[in-house]
């Protein structure tokens, strides 16, 4: 069967469940690495994108009890807290000082919070600074906002887009088998949930990401057939722009009894990722749940993005991670130039950025570029 697989990867020809789980279970991860490149390279080049970002967690007091979550608060709980306007605009201003194109928001699901307050987030980071992407609301939270509202989602999405709303990150998604959601996240929306959402938004022109949350109570086959049913929504609304594999970690969560994912296992699900995902232009290595040495190996293995200067996460450091709350441009830089490849800075849409200091302006979208080129 791999010499067939090789053929269709050769060819740009899709590749179906069977075949993935034969490339998860049966081929190493050298071979893996060199199919996923094959696509990689064709797709985006010797390339290698960053963007410089920072994120905002407004709040960490969450109604649910997903087992996974380290981040989540209770109201009373001394870790709790929540963003006033003048915490969000010293936050943006932090950002344009740094030339930050993007900010990333995503938070808890503050049961005492109205719809207006979340609205009012992202409505004070577009009055603070209207230059910068919004990036905000996973699923799951447009999702509570649309049951408290008691308003279609489309409502919801289309008020946030007139607060100011870009686009959308990817996260939520987890594992869509829901035997192995009720184990993990069993009251939070459900992967039809999921999919809804993201078909709105792709139909009111929001672009947006996609995730899998993996090494914790997932088997193989969850894993292939999570890639198929985003490749399936794709080849709908073609409105993904980036598919992130998110490595579980363990610490401080109620599945602190597992292992982390090794680095092999973070190689083999990046390479077979940007195998399965034909019609995804880019493939993800987050740097922040990595480390950064397997990402930079990861450029090698199906991946062209870092994400970027990522100042400010908290989600995933509340669970462990030991990289650095934040990295800069000549960091990037280094790593992606260390891996072999060519560093370049987008904005969230894939366009190039042209910089002259913290003053910037977006180019050319750069994966059409070079597809034509290629």
């Amino acid at each position: 069967m791999l010499k067939t697989i090789s053929d269709k990867v050769n060819q740009g020809e899709r590749l179906t469940l069977e075949e993935g789980l034969f490339l998860h279970d049966k081929v190493d991860l050298l071979t893996l690495g060199e199919l996923a490149n094959i696509v990689r390279e064709r797709k985006n080049g010797n390339y290698a994108y960053y963007n410089t970002n920072i994120h905002l967690n407004p709040t960490n007091v969450c109604v649910y009890r997903c087992t996974f979550c380290a981040f989540r608060s209770d109201l009373k709980s001394e870790k709790a807290y929540e963003f006033t306007d003048e915490m969000i605009q010293k936050r943006v201003l932090e950002a344009k000082d740094a030339g930050a194109t993007e900010i990333h928001v995503v938070g808890g699901l503050h049961h005492l919070k109205k719809f207006d307050w979340y609205l009012n987030v992202v409505r004070v980071i577009r009055e603070t600074y209207p230059d910068i992407h919004i990036k905000a609301w996973t699923p799951v939270e447009i999702y509570w906002f649309s049951h408290i509202t008691r308003k279609p989602v489309r409502w919801v999405l289309e008020q946030m887009q007139e607060a100011g709303l870009d686009s959308m990150p990817g996260g939520g998604a987890e594992i869509f088998d829901e035997e192995v959601r009720k184990q993990i996240c069993e009251h939070k929306a459900d992967s039809k949930v999921w999919f809804d959402v993201h078909r709105e938004a792709h139909n009111l022109k929001l672009r947006t990401n996609a995730t899998m949350l993996y090494g914790h109570l997932e088997q193989a086959r969850h894993r292939i057939d999570h890639l198929c049913q985003l490749r399936a929504l794709q080849d709908e609304t073609g409105g993904f722009q980036t598919f992130i594999p998110l490595a579980f970690h363990p610490d401080n969560t109620g599945l602190d009894h597992l292992p982390r994912p090794s680095g092999l296992t973070d190689l083999r699900v990046m390479s077979i990722s940007r195998l399965m995902l034909d019609n995804f232009d880019h493939i993800k290595a987050y740097w922040i749940m990595l480390g950064e040495k397997t990402a930079q190996v990861a450029l090698s293995f199906g991946a062209d993005d870092l994400d970027g200067t990522v100042v400010h996460e908290l989600i995933y450091h509340d669970a462990g991670a030991k990289t650095p709350e934040g990295m800069t441009v000549s960091q990037l830089h280094r790593m992606i130039e260390e891996a072999g490849r060519i560093p370049v800075e987008r904005d969230t849409l894939y366009r190039r950025v042209i910089r002259n200091g913290a003053q910037w302006t977006s180019g050319e979208v750069i994966a059409s570029s070079i597809a034509q080129s290629v």
